[in-house]
């Protein structure tokens, strides 16, 4: 999909969900338009440098119109190479770009981008800067409150500082720091401290500029908690792990009327999704796993699930598949 750009983006930041990999595809973010219709989505990571490589950019960028407001989030440390990537993403249609300086991989620090460039203030900054030079579209950086000793609040102000200079737009914010030798990327998510008061001080002292909240958001009374101190919030596995979870986020923090969503009701809608998915050479499963976590906690849950995986995952699985999970969903009241 090439198009335009959501007129709908301003604001959406209020409550948005988390880039991950292996999560956050086309198909995920189709369904969580399902349950919420005002956050913004962000694809997961692309390489500004794979990006620029490869010969099947469609395959990388293409969206559905209905995913927006939609984010794509870039990764690197090349400013020639981020340009490029912000025209692309201008001209395929996304609302915004956001570049990853927090994810704190071996892979990811191998190619010099991620948390690691928080060390490099400078570099981040001619990023950006590169970035709002290249395009019309809002640039925004997603970053954590430090690395390793580089964590104290003297530092993150100053490195927010110069980035907004730069010309960042908004700061989603991990509230955890990055130890980058010793500690794996799950546990980047867990080990480190929640701090919550350093990204309140940048807030404090940076009242202009507009700081969203991510890390430990579990619930949307934490989110709505938060939202009483920064200007939005970011949720990631707690949006991927519980979807339903969410399924009143519009009406609590846009202020839109009541919905009734339901299990059997979303999969039902996404049908016909799925139905162009499959003439288009793609597999039930590419969608079927993102349902998985739709049910839980509720008795049958395990064997629904269980029904599900093993006949979406057959190499000739139909969208029959899909209707009949929906249909059972429907006879349980669920």
């Amino acid at each position: 999909m090439i198009g335009k750009p959501s007129p709908h983006i301003e604001g959406s930041y209020r409550f948005s969900i988390a880039p991950m990999m292996d999560c956050t595809d086309r198909h995920f973010r189709v369904l969580m338009r399902q349950i919420t219709r005002r956050s913004l989505l962000y694809t997961e990571m692309v390489v500004a440098n794979a990006l620029h490589h490869t010969v099947s950019r469609k395959k990388i960028l293409d969206f559905d119109p209905v995913e927006h407001p939609l984010a794509l989030q870039i990764g690197g440390d090349d400013p020639k190479l981020l340009a490029e990537a912000t025209r692309l993403a201008e001209s395929w249609g996304y609302d915004e770009v956001n570049l990853n300086i927090g994810c704190p991989s071996p892979r990811v620090q191998s190619g010099n981008f991620g948390a690691c460039l928080m060390a490099n203030p400078d570099q981040v900054a001619r990023c950006i800067e590169a970035m709002r030079e290249a395009s019309t579209l809002p640039i925004t950086i997603k970053h954590r409150i430090g690395i390793d000793n580089l964590d104290s609040k003297e530092f993150l102000k100053a490195f927010i500082d110069q980035v907004a200079k730069a010309g960042a737009k908004r700061f989603i914010v991990h509230a955890r720091k990055a130890i980058l030798e010793g500690l794996n990327p799950k546990q980047n998510r867990t080990i480190p401290p929640l701090e919550y008061e350093k990204v309140a001080y940048i807030k404090e002292e940076l009242p202009n500029l507009i700081i969203e909240l991510n890390g430990g958001l579990n619930t949307p009374q934490d989110c709505l908690e938060a939202l009483t101190i920064f200007d939005g919030v970011m949720v990631g596995r707690a949006a991927y792990s519980h979807p339903l979870r969410w399924q009143a986020i519009d009406e609590l923090i846009y202020g839109d009327n009541p919905r009734s969503i339901c299990a059997s009701s979303i999969i039902n809608r996404l049908i016909p999704y799925a139905e162009k998915h499959l003439n288009q050479g793609g597999k039930i499963w590419d969608i079927g796993r993102h349902l998985l976590n739709l049910v839980e906690g509720v008795p049958g849950a395990k064997a629904w699930r269980k029904q599900l995986t093993l006949q979406a995952q057959k190499s000739n699985a139909e969208i029959k598949v899909l209707e009949n999970a929906a249909q059972a969903l429907k006879e349980a009241g669920l």
